[in-house]
């Protein structure tokens, strides 16, 4: 089987399922991480270029980012699954599968691509307004909108891309094209907005440019590719044994973050109530939360096709050394995010009030009250965060769909609801809901993960006695 895999993958194998615990986690996980902050970082740009343009700008980019993020779910999920099966085949050694599961997941992203095409950029406006987005709102941002979904279908076959990457351990050469991404982004955006003046529409454009670039570089480099990982229309199986791991994997991610973004867009529509500058400030204090958060989000890409390449090795008590490494690293980044954003968030909050015409103290304001109460839960988001990856690694993805629809669902749409009818807080209120939500996720991830601990353990136990 040697001779189906390429020397550098047969050597990251070996290191996965053999090296120093938290050597592995650090190494392929950290920069990932980086990844992930500066994808963070690259949105918060983007939003104080939409606040150069206005406030009303920088709304239109946080209420629609949500929506793109329901659509996102979808590319997503199918990244996310076809990923913990790949790697669940490559720790196992069984590569011929990983072969036809690669090419088999490329064919399902194209499939989910064109189906969005078909349905929704013909429909931008009409879809809007379905989901209740403010008239005002789509004035200023159905264009970019309509680019936003171009860029979210090259993106599906990015985010596949990126997942089977990450599953073989190329955490320098995804943080390397990554990089390349958000330069051209931003170079291109600045160009746009700073130097010709234009509006939202080319910040989108900027998007789409950026993502075409690694869109050439995938399709050039998967093409080329040696051993189990190289693309072949041959390996392609539309057939049940290779594409329903996929999907029942697959679609609960799916639904989870469909219905996470979703939850979102009610929490938008709510917090209109006190204006619509709280929609717009509700979505940077979620940006500066992910500042600390997409560092979370890193290590669980990271941390969970580590977890699923050993325990298609049997090495089930390894496993749980990989999650309590990664949970000793979360909660420390959520108590070091605590203590830097508690001393900057005024000066965050006072850069993304002041556009090219004014600054806005109240919008100013609106973002520390959300964003104080808000913080409060990053320790145990990272909880969260590592509890998460186990379960991905293990397979529970519905049980991971159970946590963040129970997060929106549960406790931040009617915790907000009950703010609202039963107290005279203003704006304060969303970022007292956020805390509630975030610090109640923590807690129900680890309620949920205590069987699969046991069951873990259990294993762990027989593995030794063998």
């Amino acid at each position: 089987m040697a001779s189906s895999i390429s020397k550098q993958d047969e050597s990251f194998r070996a290191y996965a399922l053999e090296g120093p615990v938290a050597r592995v986690v650090l190494s392929t996980c950290a920069p990932l991480a980086l990844f992930q902050f500066i994808q963070n970082a690259f949105k918060i740009l983007d939003a104080l270029m939409a606040s150069y343009i206005g406030a009303d700008a920088v709304s239109a980019v946080s209420c629609l980012s949500q929506i793109t993020l329901m659509i996102t779910a979808l590319g997503t999920g199918l990244a996310v699954g076809g990923s913990i099966k790949i790697s669940e085949a490559y720790g196992q050694g069984n590569y011929d599968r990983v072969r036809r599961l690669t090419a088999t997941v490329y064919a399902m992203a194209v499939v989910v691509s064109i189906l969005v095409v078909v349905t929704l950029v013909p429909f931008a406006e009409p879809f809007l307004r379905l989901l209740r987005t403010p008239e005002d709102l789509i004035a200023a941002g159905a264009g970019y909108f309509r680019v936003e979904i171009l860029t979210l279908v090259v993106n599906f076959f990015n985010t596949v891309y990126i997942a089977i990457e990450r599953s073989r351990g190329h955490a320098k050469k995804i943080l390397a094209l990554n990089m390349t991404v958000v330069v051209v982004k931003l170079g291109l955006s600045a160009i746009f907005v700073y130097v010709l003046q234009s509006g939202l529409l080319m910040i989108a454009v900027a998007t789409l440019i950026s993502q075409l670039l690694m869109l050439v570089y995938a399709l050039y480099g998967m093409s080329r590719d040696e051993g189990a990982f190289r693309f072949s229309p041959k390996n392609i199986r539309m057939k049940a044994d290779t594409t329903l791991p996929v999907l029942n994997l697959s679609y609960p991610l799916a639904a989870e973050k469909l219905l996470f973004a979703g939850g979102k867009v009610i929490i938008n529509s709510m917090s209109g109530r006190y204006g619509g500058l709280t929609v717009g400030a509700l979505g940077i204090s979620n940006n500066i939360g992910g500042l600390t958060t997409s560092w979370h989000t890193g290590f669980s890409d990271g941390g969970a096709p580590l977890i699923s390449q050993n325990r298609g090795a049997g090495k089930y008590k390894r496993t749980l050394q990989i999650y309590l490494c990664l949970l000793a690293i979360d909660v420390a980044i959520g108590v070091l995010g605590i203590l830097l954003v508690s001393q900057t968030l005024p000066w965050l909050a006072t850069v993304f009030a002041s556009s090219k015409n004014n600054f806005d103290p109240s919008f100013r304001d609106a973002i520390v009250a959300i964003h104080r109460w808000e913080m409060v839960g990053y320790v145990t988001l990272g909880v969260n965060s590592a509890t998460i990856a186990l379960l991905m690694g293990y397979g529970y993805t519905k049980r991971t769909m159970f946590i963040n629809v129970a997060r929106v669902f549960l406790f931040r749409v009617p915790v907000l609801w009950a703010f609202q009818r039963f107290t005279g807080l203003g704006e304060e209120a969303v970022g007292l809901t956020m805390m509630v939500s975030n610090i109640s996720t923590g807690v129900l991830a680890v309620l949920v993960a205590i069987p699969v601990l046991r069951k873990i353990w259990k294993l762990a136990r027989t593995e030794e006695s063998n």
